[in-house]
């Protein structure tokens, strides 16, 4: 990014702006410095005269004669812009301002916020929020934060970055009582300056920071946020990510809470996919997976195993695993022999393992058997369900002794290893004594919780081998297809195989251009101002035979000229009829905030009837492509369906992902680019059907 926020979350001195002990917000922010020990200089500044706290106030920033680094701002609205002057003069470059009444409100509140931002930056200000309850630094114990929060001990790795104030301070509530200490604490508000993308790019490089969790309502500027997520990727550090606005109702909360356009969610999911973000639905979802991934770091390809005292825990754990994706490692001859060894003679060497209730009079039973289970080459990674105890009446002697035994198998197999509860489970400080003296990775996440954070571990180390994509450029085109004939010509161009097609002006050319297909020939008007040429009888399809051709230009250019009198007809298009096959439909949009999107679905009138489509940031690969395939419902159609002929997936994916680089090189003024359909019989594939729409038609132009 353009400017450290060193100074704004690492403050050695921070004023208290609008200090008073009438105010429980001014009374939080004074208590929390103080219980912090917060060791900066603390200035109390308020018009009025006097002591506040026993300390005496400023009347104003700039009478304070001495260096600030941070001013928290707790002023009415009405005397926001007079504040900023004053810290101007006081040389007061960062801020954080509580007050709300902004974009929050509507259309009069966002005017009072664009002066707010006009006033800040004329003034070089850094501002956080407004709108916003400020943030926690764990590690400098600087708590600039207006309410009451959870006591931590020690400083930990998790940032949590909130644009919603009240939802850091759950979300936090929660990792602490799952046994995470955090490093940061940041609401970001309204975001009229400071925003989640900065905050983020800051904890890229905090050294204390290993995960990082994002609430996010809206992302204001995509591409700095695009390049923080990516520097967060190439190091290795986790983003996870719970975004609302899926849907519309959300939306409108959204837009009440913040002032701000959710956009399209199912565009934001894509963006995910290209960053490496790990999204995520719930506080407990985002929580339990940063806790995973600061805890076992990426791990290497291969499957999971997994050891339970229950064999029916192995059989839920499986199920789970199964329905998010997660898979369970299959077991070679060797282990499967080492097993056996480790069980009793009544125990089964399988993946998921239960170790028998041999193990409650034999607790070795589980180091032998994960010791050994850890040696199977195909094993990424070890997971055993067991409870830590959470207080002296369940902090048993074979608890203490089997998680002995599991901590020592754990610390030597050479793949990572973790334990987790079999149900939500708190983290207490007896659960972390103990966890500490067994010295293993332990989450209180229960067996649901703890598959689908794993499948997201899983996946994310994937995303991690396949590297940060590097954006090909694409040679701007100097053509404007506007029609269905002159888009087919421009994908053509681009090595993508499409229907053949003649252009006739009569019935006669029709016919002949039909006798020389052979076959049934389907009949379109040929028309830059007609989009939609089914709706007005503009098609003709499965036609065979002269009388039937020639009958059928004839009905194409009578219902044309009645529906659409004013449209430029060049002609209509004869093409060979595609019978049996499948049909895609291949799509780019461009978003406002992302940019140019690929979608790829099944086509013809399924893709409206089903919405069965994937999304993905352009530019693609063809490995990107074949995701977005196997991400569809009719994703079995291609692989050939009742003795229909499997589709080359391989050489669908490099003709999608050239579709998707012929519509970059339209340049920023394509809004859409539609092939419907892409049609695919065995090797045989072909665009049947094309579209181009541009943003600067003329008026009542239908394209």
């Amino acid at each position: 990014m353009s400017r450290s926020l060193g100074a704004l979350l690492r403050p050695r001195s921070i004023a208290l702006i609008g200090a008073t002990e009438r105010s429980i917000w001014s009374n939080a922010a004074h208590r929390n410095l103080t219980s912090f020990g917060y060791s900066g200089k603390v200035y109390l500044v308020n018009r009025n005269a006097g002591s506040v706290y026993g300390q005496p106030v400023y009347v104003s920033a700039s009478a304070i004669g001495e260096p600030v680094d941070l001013a928290l701002l707790m002023v009415p609205v009405a005397g926001v812009l007079e504040a900023l002057d004053d810290l101007q003069a006081a040389g007061i470059a960062n801020a954080v301002m509580l007050t709300s009444g902004f974009a929050e409100l509507g259309e009069e509140g966002a005017k009072l916020q664009a002066a707010l931002h006009e006033r800040a930056a004329a003034h070089g200000i850094a501002l956080l929020g407004p709108n916003c309850l400020g943030f926690i630094n764990y590690i400098d114990k600087a708590p600039v934060w207006t309410l009451a929060p959870r006591p931590q001990g020690h400083f930990g790795s998790l940032a949590i970055i909130s644009q919603s104030g009240a939802t850091a301070a759950l979300i936090s509530y929660f990792a602490q009582q799952q046994g995470l200490a955090l490093s940061y604490l940041v609401s970001t508000g309204n975001e009229v300056d400071v925003d989640i993308a900065q905050v983020l790019d800051f904890m890229v490089d905090e050294p204390n920071t290993k995960a990082i969790a994002l609430f996010i309502e809206t992302v204001r500027d995509a591409n700095a946020f695009a390049r923080a997520a990516e520097r967060a990727l190439a190091a290795g550090k986790p983003v996870v990510v719970l975004k609302v606005g899926a849907s519309e109702i959300t939306a409108k909360a959204a837009q009440a809470h913040t002032g701000a356009l959710v956009g399209d969610d199912r565009v934001f999911e894509a963006a995910c996919r290209r960053l490496g973000l790990i999204r995520v639905a719930s506080i407990e979802d985002l929580v339990v997976t940063c806790d995973l991934l600061q805890q076992l770091g990426e791990v290497g390809e291969g499957g999971l195993g997994l050891v339970s005292l229950s064999g029916g825990i192995c059989e839920i754990a499986a199920d789970r695993a199964s329905h998010v994706g997660l898979p369970l490692a299959e077991l070679s001859s060797n282990t499967v022999q080492r097993l056996r060894d480790a069980l009793p003679g009544f125990g089964t060497p399988h993946n998921p393992l239960d170790v028998t209730g041999g193990a409650m009079l034999k607790p070795e039973i589980f180091e032998k058997s994960i010791h050994g289970l850890g040696q199977e080459p195909n094993i990424a990674a070890v997971v055993t369900v067991f409870d830590v105890p959470t207080d002296e009446s369940n902090d048993g002697e074979f608890a203490r002794n089997a998680l002995a035994h599991i901590g020592n198998a754990l610390r030597e197999i050479p793949v990572p290893g973790l334990v987790i509860s079999h149900s939500v489970r708190p983290v207490t400080e007896r659960s972390r004594e103990i966890i500490h003296q067994a010295g293993i990775a332990y989450l209180g996440c229960g067996v649901d919780f703890g598959m689908a954070a794993l499948s997201r571990l899983f996946a994310w180390s994937a995303r991690r081998r396949k590297g940060i994509a590097t954006k090909e450029t694409v040679t701007q085109a100097n053509v404007r297809p506007d029609s269905e004939r002159s888009t087919l010509a421009y994908l053509a161009s681009h090595a993508v195989p499409v229907v053949p097609a003649q252009l006739v002006h009569s019935a006669v050319e029709a016919v002949d251009a039909a006798r020389r297909i052979g076959e049934s020939v389907a009949l379109k008007v040929a028309s830059r101002n007609i989009a939609h040429k089914t709706d007005i009888g503009g098609v003709k399809l499965n036609v065979l035979g002269d009388q039937a051709v020639a009958q059928a230009f004839l009905s194409i250019s009578e219902s044309v000229r009645q529906a659409r009198p004013d449209a430029e007809v060049e002609g209509l298009v004869v093409s060979p009829m595609r019978g049996k096959g499948v049909e895609l439909f291949v799509g780019t949009l461009r978003d406002a905030q992302w940019g140019p999107v690929l979608v790829v679905g099944l086509g013809g009138i399924w893709v409206e009837a089903l919405q069965d489509t994937s999304l993905r940031l352009l530019p693609v690969k063809a490995e990107d492509v074949l995701e977005q395939l196997s991400e569809l419902r009719a994703s079995k159609l291609l692989d050939g369906f009742r003795g229909a002929p499997a589709v080359d997936r391989q050489a669908l994916a490099e003709i999608i992902a050239k579709i998707g680089n012929a519509a970059l090189a339209l340049g920023p003024e394509l809004v859409s680019l539609e092939i419907n359909p892409l049609w695919s019989d065995g090797e045989r594939i072909e665009a049947l059907d094309a579209l181009a729409i541009w943003d600067s038609k003329p008026e009542g132009e239908a394209l």
